[in-house]
């Protein structure tokens, strides 16, 4: 695995995210469960990114790993 998070897909994933739940965003672009964390980041530098809403809302999560806003798509996947 490399130091660079693996592009999952070039598009974001739309998600519904359910108020005061807490969600595991996967860094590391190698979760089988896209946006989110399945563990596959073990042995690496890569950590999930533990996030939550106090609304229940969709939202756009990144998918390429590129986002500045982390987990939250910014359009950085256009420019790959």
């Amino acid at each position: 695995m490399s130091d660079e998070p693996k592009i999952a897909y070039l598009h974001p994933i739309e998600c519904e995210i359910k108020a005061n739940k807490e969600y595991y965003y996967c860094t590391c672009g190698y979760s089988k469960k896209q946006p989110f964390c399945d563990g596959s980041h073990k042995g690496t530098r890569f950590k999930p990114l533990k996030f939550s809403s106090n609304i229940t809302t969709h939202e756009a999560l990144c998918a390429c790993k590129q986002t500045k806003i982390a987990p939250y798509c910014d359009g950085r996947h256009s420019k790959l």
